[in-house]
């Protein structure tokens, strides 16, 4: 089909050798190449290159003179108000970071100096696509913020719980997001990005192939913000009291380990809690089981860096742990939430550029975008630029500054003195060895906006990422895409799409086409760098590789009636609570159950708004007299039905056979385990820690 306005239609003028199209309504156009409108700044500038910013060189810093990124990013940076373009729905807490030991001799970062010493932290994790009002179990990226309250102002870890994104330049996030956001004719899809607009922007941008292999990957569907990592994303500098630089990567690991969920449990749990993940970071912070991560970093050289078979500055790109192992450094600890969402989670502010002497930059192309356009988005968000007074965002180390007036002002510069230098010796000064210094890199090159070409490589990490997967893994990510893809009207776009998948993985490819009725595999695409077979799996990219091995922190949902079984009951409960893990009851009636001994025992969920994807386990405990009572009931049909399907474990009494029956289950498997006395509970909870049986998956047909 040709483009619709290819063929322009009414007088052509000529004005330096460039032909314009005058408009029904006399106005001119500027036709490029291919006969389409020249893109333009908003007063009318032709634009040459809208795909990379302005540096200094091919590996060198942007520059501030980029009138066309700073115009398309101010642009962007105020789309919305109120609530955040990006990360709008997020949830919060507070707690501290505890340093292990000195870092003295890579980075002059007062909190990296004293062991044991405490710094106060807050955090926000927040999905990226959805408005405010979106589920918590989309299938998105989750940011994972981190400001620390240093003795030398704040730092603002801003991160991801995916290490690479899906742009190389800044210049281009505009378009991912505008891609991935409902489309803005019909305002739809909300929170997805099951549509046309974002897979044809993937199928024409080869550098997004390694992030997505990780969105469609259970990696963007995790079971709590607790069993997820965070990351850094970009390559940053530690810099030493001797202005020495070391290069580093930042990772957050869980210390519960790593969990997920599977898609059509996702898709049911936001139907039966869009909450889910904010109900579970309350409920864990509130009840004393403080979620945990330890901040692990990679440590490199510039010899290092100029080694490495891809481009450090690369954001889609990362350093394989095997080859690169990390080191933990401190904790984090979430121990308290916000007494207002609104004061604190909502007005928050994080930016990149926030970070205390001893932390520096690179010239990676995103995180100097990132540190350019923040202030901007602050600014258009909470209305002022004294968003620093806010409490949430204000230090809370000693500082002093001249800033004065503005909306909102809620301090000033006291006295007579507003300026420096000044006679009157008054107010603060500048410090040449106190203060922050950036690392004196030398950079050289021309003024030019292209893309290095060691960044040219878009396949071979990718690849790595699917192989590094367990099967399991394997199939979600591959019907993951089938799903996505379905939803894509244009069959070019899916053509397109899978004809990138073939530089991945051909097996891969095969069964995405398969799945969407593709009969002839497309020609493979194009790739500007021959993808490498040769890089090796890396196991610490599997969630299932990393899962915990405990069920602790874990949830089992327990379905019991009027009769069940009072020594089991208490038994579980007990064996659960010494798992460090939680137990809920779900009975037929909110108000609870009589037990075999007469004890009563209080539900916190009734069967209609308890469903097992609310949990990591369950146990079937009814009553013997009461099961033909809830046999027949949909809602309980569903829970054991859903459970099996979604490879959980299932602990049942004999009494309970009928449930199966009822679910169309026939088979039991080594998941599913009879309870009758302590020793089978012993068993039962012990098997816990395996989370999933990933062996029944393949014949419930939900992969």
């Amino acid at each position: 089909m040709a483009r619709k306005n290819s063929k322009p239609a009414g007088d052509i003028a000529t004005v330096h050798d460039q032909q314009l199209h005058r408009g029904k309504g006399g106005e001119l156009h500027q036709l490029a190449e291919d006969g389409q409108d020249v893109l333009t700044t908003a007063l009318g500038t032709p634009i040459d290159d809208d795909q990379n910013t302005l540096r200094v060189g091919a590996r060198g810093p942007a520059l501030i003179e980029d009138f066309h990124f700073r115009e398309k990013i101010f642009h962007f940076d105020h789309e919305r108000i109120p609530e955040r373009v990006v990360h709008a729905r997020g949830y919060g807490a507070h707690g501290y970071f505890e340093t292990y030991e000195s870092l003295a001799h890579y980075t002059k970062a007062d909190l990296l100096q004293r062991p044991g010493e405490r710094t106060p932290a807050f955090v926000r994790f927040s999905t990226v696509a959805g408005s405010k009002g979106s589920f918590d179990l989309a299938r998105d990226v989750r940011g994972f913020a981190v400001k620390l309250y240093t003795q030398e102002g704040n730092w603002d870890l801003v991160g991801n719980n995916i290490p690479v994104f899906f742009i190389q330049d800044a210049i281009k996030f505009p378009d991912i997001i505008h891609a991935v956001k409902p489309e803005p004719d019909r305002a739809y899809p909300q929170a997805q990005s099951a549509h046309d607009n974002f897979w044809d922007f993937i199928s024409l941008t080869p550098e997004s192939m390694h992030m997505i292999m990780w969105v469609m990957s259970d990696r963007a569907i995790p079971r709590s913000f607790r069993f997820m990592e965070g990351f850094g994303v970009h390559t940053f500098r530690f810099i030493n009291a001797k202005d020495e630089s070391t290069f580093v990567k930042f990772h957050w690991k869980p210390k519960l380990g790593l969990q997920s969920v599977v898609w059509n449990e996702a898709v049911k749990i936001n139907g039966a809690d869009p909450d889910f993940h904010r109900r579970d970071l309350w409920q864990a912070i509130q009840s004393g089981n403080f979620p945990e991560w330890e901040l692990c970093v990679q440590l490199f050289d510039q010899e290092f860096a100029d080694n490495f078979e891809f481009d450090i500055l690369d954001p889609t790109k990362i350093i394989p742990e095997e080859l690169l192992p990390v080191q933990p450094i401190g904790r984090l600890v979430l121990d308290r939430m916000p007494e207002n969402f609104f004061a604190e989670t909502e007005q928050v502010a994080f930016m990149t550029q926030n970070v205390p002497p001893g932390i520096g930059f690179s010239n990676d192309p995103l995180l100097q975008g990132r540190n350019f356009s923040y202030l901007d988005t602050q600014l258009k968000r909470l209305g002022s630029t004294n968003f620093t007074h806010l409490p949430i965002n204000a230090p809370k180390c000693p500082f002093h500054n001249f800033q004065q007036d503005g909306h909102m002002a809620m301090r000033n510069p006291k006295g007579r003195v507003n300026y420096q230098p000044n006679s009157w010796g008054e107010g603060p000064r500048e410090s040449p060895t106190a203060g922050y210094r950036h690392f004196p890199s030398e950079e050289a090159g021309q003024k030019v906006r292209l893309r290095p070409e060691s960044f040219a490589d878009h396949y071979s990490q990718a690849r790595q990422f699917f192989i590094s997967q367990t099967l399991p893994e394997q199939r979600h990510i591959a019907m993951a895409l089938i799903f996505e893809l379905s939803k894509v009207e244009t069959p070019a776009i899916r053509e397109r799409v899978v004809s990138h998948l073939l530089n991945i993985d051909e097996t891969l490819a095969g069964k995405v086409a398969l799945g969407l009725g593709i009969v002839e595999l497309p020609k493979v695409a194009d790739a500007a760098v021959e993808p490498r077979q040769d890089l090796e799996p890396s196991p610490a990219l599997s969630i299932i590789e990393n899962g915990p091995d405990r069920f602790e922190g874990r949830k089992l949902g327990m379905l019991l009636t009027d009769g069940s079984d009072a020594g089991l009951v208490k038994s579980l409960m007990s064996a659960i609570e010494q798992e460090k893990a939680v137990v809920e009851i779900i009975a037929p009636k909110i108000g609870g159950v009589t037990l075999s001994d007469g004890t009563f025992l209080p539900a916190q969920q009734m069967i209609d708004g308890g469903p097992s994807v609310l949990y990591d386990a369950v146990a079937l405990l009814p009553g013997p007299d009461m099961v033909a009572d809830i046999a027949n009931e949909a809602t309980v049909r569903d829970f054991v039905a859903d459970a099996y399907a979604h490879c959980k474990f299932i602990g049942y009494v004999n009494a309970a056979a009928p449930l199966f029956e009822k679910a169309g289950i026939d088979d039991l498997d080594e998941g599913t385990i009879e309870l009758a006395d302590d020793d089978t509970v012993e068993g039962f909870v012990g098997d816990l820690g395996k989370l999933r049986v990933w062996a029944r998956e393949p014949a419930t047909k939900l992969s």
